[in-house]
């Protein structure tokens, strides 16, 4: 009974030991890292970390215009973002279910623009929007492509946000694509029999039964939202004015720029306890309305 314990905890310490120690070596030291610096004046470069306690935390929370400027962006932009990516990814999924004779070309074609780094898509739409659009506008005199796209801070918030809906709606297509084709279809053919109209199957059917899809996109589309970085930095660098930067940004400029590695790690703590906190809420008001075919 013994040597059996023994080989059942050597089995354990074999495959689950490797992704322990670098779960810890690349995320739960770090983190402890960071946490502690927020709690000095380091500057990232030096090797002397002078220990100031609380006083990072209270200059963020007394008054820091720009970080709490860039908090507002960041909630707007997801906002926004979280509810335009996942109901145009729903809606491509729920157009590409049906029998399309080029729906995997065109799965394939809105999935493409999530395979492309963040920072070079942000180079190439710097390019359409300032360049391609006006040359557009000027030779259709259509308003829209004469727009300032990244020189007011309207603009350029919209900018972003075409941008990041191009980008990962895509994505989110895909998982709500695979829990559309997993949805019985005697419970859609029994609908139809009874009269129920698309919107009704939609609503009362397809929805309620792609909840834990739902859950899922719900979940990735606020991180990527609060998290929005590459994008930010290669699109508009937080400009015009600091209208459009970021909470990552405003931390990394913080750190890495104002050589204030210290006061940049108590923001992203705060940052990380802020998000976590809605992500939690989300997943758990989001599974509490999952309902089982």
């Amino acid at each position: 009974m013994l040597r059996k314990k023994t080989a059942q905890a050597v089995q354990q310490i074999v495959f689950t030991g490797p992704a322990i120690v670098f779960f810890v070596l690349i995320l739960v030291i770090p983190f402890l890292l960071g946490l502690y610096y927020s709690f000095t004046d380091w500057n990232g470069v030096t090797g002397k970390a002078g220990w100031i306690g609380l006083d990072n935390y209270k200059q963020i929370f007394a008054g820091d215009e720009k970080f709490a400027k860039a908090f507002g962006f960041t909630v707007k932009f997801t906002v926004l973002g979280v509810v335009l990516t996942n109901v145009i990814g729903f809606a491509i999924a729920y157009l590409l279910t049906k029998p399309l004779k080029l729906r995997n070309g065109l799965r394939t074609v809105f999935f493409m623009p999530n395979v492309i780094g963040g920072l070079l898509l942000g180079f190439i739409w710097q390019f359409i929007f300032v360049k391609g659009f006006a040359a557009v506008g000027q030779a259709t005199g259509i308003p829209f492509f004469n727009l300032p796209w990244l020189g007011t801070s309207n603009t350029a918030f919209w900018a972003i946000i075409i941008v990041f809906v191009w980008q990962t709606a895509g994505y989110l297509m895909v998982i709500y694509i695979s829990s559309l084709t997993n949805v019985p279809a005697d419970i859609l053919e029994a609908a139809e029999i009874d009269g129920a109209s698309r919107v009704q199957v939609l609503r009362h059917i397809l929805i309620p039964l792609v909840m834990p899809a739902v859950t899922v996109c719900l979940f990735l589309a606020i991180s990527w939202s609060f998290k929005m970085f590459d994008l930010n930095l290669s699109l508009t660098k937080g400009g015009p004015f600091g209208s459009t930067e970021s909470v990552a940004l405003n931390i990394y400029n913080e750190a890495f720029l104002n050589n204030r590695y210290g006061l940049g790690t108590a923001k992203a703590i705060i940052f990380f306890l802020v998000v976590a906190i809605i992500t939690s809420l989300q997943v758990k008001l989001t599974k509490s309305k999952e309902v089982e075919a």
